[in-house]
Order: C-alpha cells, then sequence, then structure tokens
C-alpha cells in the first residue's frame, strides 16, 4: 500500500494554515486504502543542520578525491533519501517567507537533491521519475494577476525546477493566499477571499490525497 511522506515547515504552529491543509491531505490519504501509511517530519521542530560539507552535493561515487564529509552527516544524509525514496508520494507544506522557502524546508532540499542518488545519472538512473510531489504553497498576501505581489513568490518555482525539472516527479501545486487576512489591517477587506481560498485549498488537497492514496481506484 502507498507510502506518503509528510513534511511540514511553518512555524505557525496550529494557527499555521498550511499545517492544516497537508494534514487534510494525510488523513485523506490514509483514509482511502486500508494499509496506507504516513511518515510525518516536521522541519521547523526538529530542524536538519545545514549540509556541513561541499562533497554532500553529489553521490559518493561522483565526489572529488579526498572528499570526506564525516560518517555521521553522511549517515544523516542517507537516512533522508532512503525515507523519500521509500515513499510513493511526497507532500509538502510551502509557506512563504520573505518571498522564499522557510530555511528549515531548504536544508532539507539542500540534503535530498544529489546527483547520483536523487537526480538523474549513468549512477543512479532516475528513480524519482514520475512519482508525485503535492507542495501546498500558502502565501500571506495577494499574490494574484495584476497584483503588485505578481510573480514574487520564489518559493515554489525553485521547488518545481529542483523536485520537478531535475528530479523528474509530478509536481502539482495546491494554494491558498492572503493567510494574514485576519492579522494585518491593510488586507482585512479580503478576510472572505482569505476563507474561499483556505476552503478551496482543503477541498482540493482532500481530493487529491484519495486519489493519490488509492491509485488503482
Amino acid at each position: 500500500m502507498p507510502t506518503l511522506l509528510h513534511l511540514d515547515s511553518s512555524a505557525g504552529g496550529t494557527a499555521s494554515r498550511s499545517r492544516r491543509i497537508t494534514a487534510a491531505f494525510a488523513e485523506a490519504f490514509l483514509a482511502s486504502a486500508p494499509g496506507n501509511r504516513v511518515v510525518h517530519r516536521d522541519l521547523h521542530a526538529d530542524p536538519l543542520p545545514h549540509l556541513p560539507d561541499e562533497s554532500l552535493h553529489w553521490a559518493p561515487a561522483l565526489r572529488g578525491a579526498g572528499a570526506d564529509p564525516g560518517p555521521d552527516a553522511e549517515r544523516l544524509q542517507a537516512g533522508l533519501i532512503s525515507e523519500l525514496l521509500a515513499a510513493d508520494v511526497l507532500l509538502a507544506g510551502v509557506p512563504l517567507y520573505n518571498y522564499s522557502l522557510p530555511s528549515a524546508l531548504k536544508a532539507w532540499l539542500d540534503h535530498v537533491h544529489v546527483p547520483g542518488l536523487t537526480a538523474p545519472s549513468p549512477v543512479s538512473g532516475a528513480p524519482l521519475a514520475g512519482r508525485p510531489a503535492v507542495l501546498i504553497a500558502t502565501r500571506g498576501g495577494d499574490y494574484g494577476p495584476g497584483t503588485v505581489n505578481e510573480g514574487r513568490d520564489h518559493a515554489t518555482p525553485v521547488l518545481e525546477l529542483i523536485l520537478g525539472t531535475e528530479m523528474g516527479m509530478s509536481v502539482r501545486v495546491v494554494t491558498a493566499g492572503l493567510t494574514l487576512a485576519g492579522t494585518v489591517p491593510a488586507l482585512a477587506a479580503q478576510r472572505a477571499g482569505a476563507e474561499r481560498e483556505l476552503a478551496d485549498a482543503l477541498r482540493e488537497a482532500r481530493s487529491l490525497g484519495a486519489s493519490l492514496g488509492c491509485p488503482g481506484a
């Protein structure tokens, strides 16, 4: 039965909309078929270290002579990569922080994007090709067409590039904007729109979770 790797990276705790939406996806995934499994990694509560040695950007067979990142660093990276490769579906909560990724999520990405292990190469082939990756992208303001923030989401394109173009995964994005409408006075007039976006994102996440949890249905 399918296994879901569920990543959260928001610092918002129970108030986090990205966490609320990823939870809805994971619940639907679990409920869709007996035996489905979810592996949850909270990258904010249990942060990974920054990549300690540049040689970890490459598979051991592709590293330069004399590379020695250290056994602890290699063990951590190997575990993270094994966890990803063992998952049938990847789910990542991606709140927009300063127009980019939370640093906790970036640290995970640096550990798992490795030519020769996860990115296609003559050494590894393409082990993740076609595997579903669902991004739950939440944004504090309005990033729609014609707004001042149009094009300022620098998190989602990076993940689409690395997970999709580079690692070959099939990336889908569920978005919810205006997450700060309830707390920022300048966005107060858009609270109704924020609630609609949240409801739409929850509905889409549940639908995707159910379908990816029972792919043969």
